[in-house]
């Protein structure tokens, strides 16, 4: 997401990422079963967490379209509706096409004030108007030069059965309507992806197969005096959002932790991604050892650095039960030092995260969740439903406003209490994820098999509506049991035994427990609470 500050004395606007969203994208030669995939965490400390959703639409001519910004809900302005929009439900439309993004701000002048379409409309109204990749790109950059481009810096990815591209853009200052671009492919077999920081470097400036750009994109940069060399040396993001520390440490590092999982080699960027270096700067994609199954795909998602130098859990900020979050701020002083809270892949401040299946030759998925990516379970929506569950409906609950039917509220309850004891609830919070989802892919084998055998598309959307809504509702209705259960086997530190038939009580009839475990603190955690106040807690 993005936060727009203003300031009245100086009659601007000065613009900062809030180092928040996070994209990987695989190609179909990448993954074990041919599809491309989009995992995306819309990552906002005021980001409620639902699914929308748009029906098809047909309108008459004239029919104007009001444009609110995402971020703010603030009109920006009307413009003219097609004839006809496609279905779409949250970042993907029923084409199978996926769009998401995360902010990396760059240069603060060229923002456009006058701009009437934001990063998050651009994207959901692109949805509802292209069906391929390519078709989106030319899309978004049609939109943004009749319209106006109202946001800061950007980074799409864009994917379709066939393809994925990342897509970089940013305005062109005050009084010039739309924005300065580069999109590329990703080469089939290999994976990528962007965190808050602009990833594509160079780029070919005769391969339209491969990399499409604004016919101005070097020479603004030339006008701007963000550039002088050779157009063969011109480099988007060298240009347009100049590296950090935060943009390698708070951004970049989340790519390189996600492409050390899966390709060998990554371990040389270390020193790019602890912010030191940055001549050693990330690829842009990488070839993975192995094709990426989905459920590793989501599990990504849930990264914290573990077992790397960057480990979260590891240092005495993680407490007493290895937390491996740090509130916000993302810095900290001591004594005149300025020191870094880590952000990882997964984070506590996740409005809702999905990860999108553009499938040949079956209905695309869009694998949907609420809240912090690492205590939360992702769900199977159709593309082709035609309504939201409850559970997940726009409306249903807001940030201000508790609602006991959202998941996303419940989501956000049983991750509450896991952040107390991460350890051992967070823990027992992966034992059910993982069983929910591993589940559910074998509940989509068989509405696969189903809708393949069904010709009608209305029968067809009804079988993928009926899975959808009912299945999300049943992991509502686990998870409202779940924070049940937690509560009662982890209150006030303890942890209460349990066996085949449920909780151990004493024997007597009276539902007292019969086992109770007080496990403590961390090693660590002893031994710098002993350092810190020793003195006074020492048993003599």
């Amino acid at each position: 997401m993005k936060k727009i500050i203003l300031s009245a004395l100086l009659a601007v606007v000065a613009l900062t990422p809030a180092l928040a969203c996070t994209n990987f994208i695989i190609t179909k030669g990448a993954s074990t079963d041919g599809s491309v995939m989009v995992s995306y965490s819309a990552d906002s400390h005021q980001l409620y967490g639902c699914l929308y959703k748009h029906n098809a639409t047909k309108y008459k001519a004239g029919t104007m379209l009001a444009v609110n910004e995402w971020d703010t809900g603030k009109y920006l302005g009307d413009i003219p509706q097609v004839a006809q929009t496609y279905s779409t439900v949250s970042n993907m439309n029923e084409h199978g096409l996926i769009i998401t993004e995360t902010t990396y701000g760059g240069r603060s002048e060229l923002y456009n004030p006058e701009g009437i379409i934001d990063y998050g409309s651009l994207i959901y109204i692109t949805l509802q108007r292209a069906k391929t990749a390519r078709e989106a790109i030319e899309t978004i950059a049609s939109l943004t030069d009749t319209y106006g481009y109202a946001s800061e810096g950007e980074s799409f990815s864009i994917a379709d059965e066939n393809e994925a591209w990342i897509m970089e853009m940013i305005g062109k200052g005050p009084g010039k309507k739309g924005m300065v671009w580069v999109a590329r492919r990703v080469p089939d077999g290999y994976i990528s992806g962007h965190a808050n920081q602009a990833r594509i470097t160079t780029f070919p400036l005769n391969d339209p197969e491969n990399c499409l750009y604004a016919k101005d994109v070097i020479s603004l940069a030339r006008e701007k005096g963000y550039f002088n060399g050779k157009d063969e040396e011109f480099s988007f993001a060298d240009a347009y959002a100049p590296l950090d520390f935060s943009a390698m440490r708070g951004c970049d590092a989340r790519i390189w932790s996600f492409f050390r999982m899966f390709s060998e080699g990554m371990d040389q960027y270390l020193d790019y991604a602890m912010g030191h270096n940055p001549a050693n700067r990330l690829p842009l994609w990488v070839k993975p050892t192995h094709k990426l199954s989905p459920k590793q795909v989501f599990d990504a998602m849930r990264d914290h650095y573990e077992g790397t130098p960057l480990d979260m859990t590891t240092d005495i900020g993680a407490g007493g039960h290895a937390l491996p979050y740090r509130w916000r701020p993302m810095n900290f002083e001591v004594d005149g030092k300025t020191y870094v809270n880590e952000r990882a892949i997964a984070t506590q401040q996740t409005g809702f995260w999905m990860v999108g299946q553009a499938r040949q030759n079956k209905t695309s998925i869009l694998w949907f969740g609420t809240d912090d990516a690492a205590t939360s379970p992702l769900t199977p929506i159709y593309v082709n439903t035609t309504e939201a569950p409850e559970c997940l409906r726009e409306g249903n609950g807001t940030m201000l406003k508790y609602s006991d039917t959202s998941m996303f509220w419940i989501t956000n309850r049983v991750t509450q209490f896991a952040y107390l004891r991460y350890d051992l609830i967070g823990k027992k919070v992966r034992e059910f994820i993982d069983e929910w989802e591993n589940k559910a892919f074998d509940l989509v084998k068989d509405i696969d098999i189903a809708m393949g055998n069904t010709p009608s598309s209305k029968k067809k959307a009804k079988i993928a509506t009926e899975f959808s809504t009912d299945t999300a509702q049943k992991l509502f209705d686990i998870w409202a049991n779940l924070d049940k259960y937690l509560m009662v086997k982890y209150i006030d530190g303890n942890v209460k035994g349990e066996d085949e038939n449920g909780f151990m009580d004493n024997g007597n009839g009276k539902d007292i427990p019969g086992k109770i475990e007080q496990p403590g603190y961390s090693e660590k955690w002893k031994r710098a609470v002993a350092a810190d106040h020793g003195k006074i807690l020492e048993v003599k």
